[in-house]
């Protein structure tokens, strides 16, 4: 990994040409930007039109919808997402032309080394809004950061920023272990449970990968103190910890009943108080981490509370859409066991007469390793609408679908299309429902298009 970011190095220069695959993909478009910024010409390719490429193209970027052989010519080097294979046309010509093909990660890994400051933030859960909560600190403490995160941030108007400040922050997917490739100053472990399975063989192969992770941090670690896969995976390690638990350096005390209201205390001293927007525990806790980046980094504590005070969240993050028949209409990215736990949660604490929630699994391979886990939690709701598994990287060779989950769970409902989970949805909503679309699939579509129904 290492003799491959260095070989990168060398393309990612004043002069040089550089093609990006998938460039309208979340972990992509920030790219773009932030390489024009070095000097580096880019371009791109997606295989659909979309806002995205869109917004590239008014930046400069020359893009290409379609994947096709010619895309490569005159690149000095390739960079692709994981979700573009061997198999892709560019890439087949690009190895047939002698053109080197890098990962994303890889580049990023390359770029953060020239910044003082490289915040890297991961977990199984929770690194979305974590990164957009340290994003909003860092802006309000003057910082200029150049930013990359997983889900559009409307204080940035964007999914990406590019900074003139020596800080970046970046949301660290473990991946593939894609954040193998970074050089963070500070690296953060929210939390470390199953998943993606279809890469990892079990949690221990995770919590490797993790531990691997936290050894690359030049400067310092922060990790969950309260989870104990978090704390074997760095046994051993420099590293101080944040939770709930008094027994962490930082930690949240005088916490209001709703989590809306709370205290962070860091190494035995108040530090800053928070009053947050958003709702539930999990964004309490990870409002605690966001202040203990913010501390390490001597952040002044009243510019944490001033910055978290004005964050509503992130794109898909109990995103309110709208309302239809008086039913209120929102949208959650949640589509791990945990995450749907944490969401309910904070559901059954809202004055609404009932709850439906639509949940759209993603992929085969995590519908088979959590499906107890899944029906344990959906069955939570009041009413269950199911689309059909977002398939994303795969392809159906363990014969699962939703319509099994559909058969575990008492009076949900099965839907296999979208338009037909739109139709149902808007048969049913009445006054006093809170409608909840969730997964990290194209399911949001389902509840805007109820909208466009409304407003058509």
């Amino acid at each position: 990994m290492e003799h491959q970011n260095n070989e990168l190095k060398q393309y990612l220069v004043p002069g040089k040409t550089v093609h990006l695959i998938g460039i309208g993909g979340v972990s992509m478009r920030s790219l773009g930007p932030v390489l024009m910024r070095m000097g580096v010409r880019v371009t791109g390719s997606d295989r659909d039109a979309s806002s995205s490429t869109k917004e590239l193209e008014e930046q400069g970027i020359k893009i290409i919808i379609g994947h096709y052989e010619d895309n490569v010519v005159g690149a000095d080097c390739v960079i692709r997402t994981s979700a573009v294979h061997d198999d892709n046309p560019e890439i087949v010509s690009a190895h047939r032309l002698g053109i080197p093909v890098f990962e994303r990660a890889q580049a990023w890994g390359v770029i953060m080394q020239g910044y003082k400051d490289a915040i890297c933030i991961s977990g199984t859960h929770g690194k979305t809004t974590v990164t957009a909560m340290v994003t909003h600190i860092m802006m309000e403490a003057q910082r200029d950061p150049t930013v990359m995160i997983g889900a559009y941030l409307p204080l940035i108007q964007s999914c990406h920023r590019v900074g003139q400040g020596d800080t970046i922050i970046l949301e660290s997917c473990e991946y593939c272990d894609s954040f193998l490739s970074f050089y963070p100053s500070l690296s953060v472990i929210l939390n470390i449970e199953e998943d993606h399975l279809d890469y990892f063989k079990d949690l221990k192969d995770i919590q490797k990968s993790f531990r691997k992770f936290a050894e690359l941090a030049s400067d310092r670690v922060l990790i969950n103190g309260d989870d104990p896969h978090c704390l074997q995976a760095v046994d051993g390690l420099s590293y101080l910890t944040f939770g709930f638990g008094e027994q962490n350096i930082i930690h949240g005390t005088n916490i209001s009943s709703d989590w809306q209201h709370l205290d962070v205390v860091c190494d035995g001293a108040f530090y800053c108080h928070l009053d947050l927007r958003v709702m539930g525990w999990h964004n309490a806790f990870d409002a605690i981490a966001a202040a203990g980046v913010a501390w390490m980094l001597g952040v002044p504590g009243q510019v944490v509370t001033d910055a978290l005070r004005d964050f509503n969240g992130a794109n898909r993050r109990m995103q309110f859409k709208g309302t239809y028949n008086g039913a209120d209409l929102f949208d959650d990215f949640a589509h791990h066991p945990d995450e749907i736990r944490a969401l309910i949660d904070v559901v059954k604490t809202l004055p609404y007469k009932r709850f439906v929630f639509v949940f759209q699994p993603y992929t085969y391979t995590r519908t088979v390793s959590f499906f107890d886990d899944f029906v344990k939690e959906l069955k939570r709701a009041d009413h269950l609408v199911l689309a059909e598994i977002c398939a994303a990287r795969e392809t159906d060779t363990l014969g699962i679908s939703s319509r099994h989950l559909q058969e575990k769970i008492e009076g949900s409902v099965y839907k296999e299309t979208l338009p037909e989970v739109t139709e149902y949805l808007c048969s049913i909503a009445r006054e006093g429902d809170i409608i909840i679309s969730s997964g990290c699939g194209d399911i949001y579509k389902a509840i805007e298009a109820m909208i466009e129904n409304k407003e058509g």
